[in-house]
């Protein structure tokens, strides 16, 4: 029963990030990229992946053979991210977006486990 709550929280996380594959002008607010940047085209195929990931877990809530790729599929997600981010020294301007990845991680766990057979069903 928690499952797919799970799988809806895991995609919620990516939802902001996937919408501005149709709102491009949101990529300014969350990227400080605007069109006139070149980086612009590169964060709007960003984007369309976001939007990938966000399918693979709205699937996942309702398909149960499909969780453990999306279980691979979110975590190579968030922590490429999180990786990436304190790599670079934790900057600041990101930050929101790690504390997003950051409190999706214990859930991410959790839904990976289920679909691994970690723990109970």
């Amino acid at each position: 029963m928690l499952q797919p709550i799970f799988w809806l929280i895991l995609a919620a996380v990516h939802a902001m990030p996937a919408l501005a594959f149709f709102r491009p002008a949101q990529m300014q607010s969350l990227y400080r990229v605007g069109p006139d940047n070149p980086l612009f085209l590169l964060m709007h195929h960003r984007a369309a992946l976001f939007l990938a990931v966000f399918i693979t877990c709205i699937i996942a809530a309702f398909h149960p053979p499909s969780r453990p790729l999306a279980s691979v599929v979110a975590a190579i997600s968030m922590t490429s991210f999180l990786f990436l981010w304190w790599r670079a020294g934790c900057p600041p301007q990101l930050k929101m977006i790690a504390t997003v990845d950051l409190l999706g991680m214990p859930v991410l766990v959790l839904a990976a486990a289920f679909a691994f057979g970690l723990i109970g069903r």
